[in-house]
């Protein structure tokens, strides 16, 4: 909470002394925001997280032993950075960071993505939490509100966001990232990969809702199996 506190305070303040255009504009689009998560494209991605998360659910135990318990622990040091770049905190203050330099330099492209990116953050915040304290499920660690991760929706969130504004070139790595972090939350014991899964979802939703201004695009989501494995796969027009 204390977090999340300065955060907003920090956001207000900067945000007045770039002279935003309008600070308040990004919280009254938030309604529009929310409404655009009941489309389609939401309906598929998250029944397409949704389908993947069930089978790995049944298996997420034993996932975790190997990820954790049994994983090498050169490969948890590797990961870790991926801890702290998910944070919520951390997602938005870079968000923030990019709306006000997209203000001090009377940019409105690097203007609008920040305050998509905010707003992105506070939909994803509003969905994961939620579900968080109402799922309530226990860590691997033995911690509370594993599902969905938080780190993975942040992160989606914010991939999302960035490849809808700057098409694939910027989307892939912010991907990538977002998939690093993923794996740092599972090899750190903090989240079960069902949990990151849908997390992953719930971040896409997000950003997609948030940039729902930005052109049109038809994507498909479905679970993708191979032996051994298994995951989405993501097709956009």
């Amino acid at each position: 909470m204390l977090r999340t506190a300065t955060a907003v305070a920090l956001f207000v303040l900067c945000a007045a002394s770039a002279q935003a255009q309008s600070v308040s504009s990004i919280f009254t689009g938030l309604p529009a925001d929310f409404g655009h998560l009941f489309t389609l494209d939401s309906a598929l991605i998250l029944g397409a997280t949704g389908g993947v998360s069930l089978p790995l659910h049944a298996n997420d135990p034993a996932i975790a032993q190997r990820l954790y318990g049994d994983g090498e622990g050169a490969a948890r040091e590797m990961l870790d950075p991926g801890n702290g770049i998910g944070d919520g905190a951390v997602q938005a203050g870079a968000a923030l960071g990019i709306y006000v330099i997209g203000r001090f330099e009377h940019s409105p492209r690097v203007g609008t993505i920040g305050a998509d990116l905010l707003r992105a953050q506070i939909v994803n915040g509003v969905l994961t939490q939620g579900l968080k304290n109402t799922i309530d499920r226990t860590r691997p660690d033995g911690g509370r509100h594993s599902f969905p991760s938080g780190h993975a929706s942040a992160t989606f969130a914010t991939a999302a966001v960035l490849q809808r504004h700057l098409g694939w070139k910027a989307g892939l790595p912010a991907y990538a990232l977002a998939g690093y972090v993923g794996m740092a939350r599972m090899t750190s014991d903090h989240h079960f990969a069902s949990d990151v899964m849908f997390g992953a979802g719930i971040g896409l939703i997000a950003g997609r809702a948030a940039t729902f201004h930005v052109g049109r695009q038809d994507l498909t989501v479905s679970p993708a199996l191979a032996r051994g494995s298994i995951g989405i796969s993501v097709a956009a027009r």
